[in-house]
């Protein structure tokens, strides 16, 4: 096997180390031991072995190798959970983490476990990353470079822009939520209301669209049905209630029509969801919705099942998936936390590498 064809492994990053994501890697290795073959974690050993001894309770906890190198992850016996240990100063003769609690020394670490491992993928080091939650009040309070950043997205794009040596701007990226009923792409992201209502402008919307366009039929192996969320209640009404979907939202659905993109008229947001809803056999209307803003978006997909739902990053130039749900401290350290988020995390990443078009959802 020669270098250019010998499989890379799948980088799972440790999330904020207070939090339920090294509890969540230790039990996707444990209850997915096929899936998991090839991939490591880009974290610290004290923590998965700290969480794998809170996973087992009173049994036996999962053995946590160390790897001298990423390729190492490849050969790993099932239910063995490789870790490419981070240097962080965050780490410096510190014990792990306190659980539940923000800091900024776990800011530091999950924002330092996130930039080797996209850093790696960049590089063709790594085929995908999978990225265990972080605390954005966590990573605020690490200070520069992660004080710039309100989440993953925002600095997976940053990291990406600088290896392709050009700007944010030039590197539009969109969120995409997705569970086995429903998929939703968001115009904003994490910005406040007042904020992503300014952000619904003609150049995003359609830029939105030939994003989604172009990231779903790589995924699905044909063009898109995009269900298009109106801003406002009723989509305007016919400018009754806003003008946004006359004189914003629908020219730009025009315009992406004329590049072939199969895009819906603004439709009421309180029922473009339920029209794109897969169940029971029977498909929705549409593949996706694209939603106005963040909560518009993210409230009916989470609502329809948390526990499956997975994060992509549309529009990097590296494969980016994670799980959708936060870090919860509240329950961080009781091994009550449930691994089936990201487990299909890394079934979809395994699945976006391999090239293979999606089969229709159940």
């Amino acid at each position: 096997m020669t270098e250019s064809t010998r499989p890379l492994p799948i980088a799972i990053t440790l999330g904020d180390p207070a939090g339920i994501g090294p509890e969540t890697i230790v039990k996707a290795f444990r209850d997915a031991p096929d899936l998991t073959r090839g991939c490591f974690v880009a974290g610290d050993v004290a923590t998965l072995r700290r969480a794998a001894a809170v996973v087992a309770g009173a049994g036996v906890a999962l053995p946590v190798a160390v790897l001298a190198s990423a390729q190492e992850a490849l050969g790993c016996p099932p239910r063995c959970i490789p870790v490419w240990q981070i240097s962080s100063a965050a780490l410096a003769g510190a014990p792990p983490a306190a659980f539940g609690r923000v800091s900024a020394s776990a800011g530091q670490l999950a924002g330092d476990c996130v930039i080797w491992a996209a850093n790696a993928a960049l590089h063709g080091e790594v085929a995908a990353i999978v990225t265990a939650p972080l605390n954005k009040a966590a990573l605020s309070l690490a200070g520069p470079p992660y004080d710039d950043f309100p989440g993953h997205t925002e600095l997976l794009q940053a990291l990406a822009a600088a290896h392709l040596k050009t700007s944010v701007a030039r590197l539009p990226v969109r969120m995409m939520l997705a569970n086995d009923e429903l998929r939703v792409v968001l115009v904003s992201i994490h910005v406040s209301l007042r904020q992503a209502l300014a952000a619904v402008t003609y150049d995003q919307v359609l830029e939105s669209l030939l994003i989604t366009h172009r990231s779903l039929q790589a995924i699905l192996g044909r063009a898109p049905r995009i269900g298009v969320a109106g801003l406002n209640p009723h989509a305007g009404e016919g400018g009754l209630f806003g003008r946004e979907e006359l004189d914003i939202i629908g020219p730009a659905v025009m315009a992406a029509r004329a590049r072939g993109v199969l895009a819906s008229d603004p439709l009421a947001p309180d029922t473009v969801f339920m029209r794109a809803r897969a169940r029971s056999g029977h498909f929705g209307e549409f593949d996706v919705v694209l939603a106005m803003y963040h909560d518009q978006g993210l409230i009916p997909v989470k609502y329809l099942g948390v526990d499956k739902g997975v994060n992509v990053t549309l529009g990097l130039p590296l494969v980016r998936t994670s799980p959708d749900h936060g870090t919860a401290f509240d329950i961080a350290g009781t091994g009550k936390a449930d691994a089936s988020s990201l487990i299909e995390a890394i079934r979809v990443a395994q699945r976006l590498i391999s090239g293979a078009p999606e089969t229709e959802r159940n």
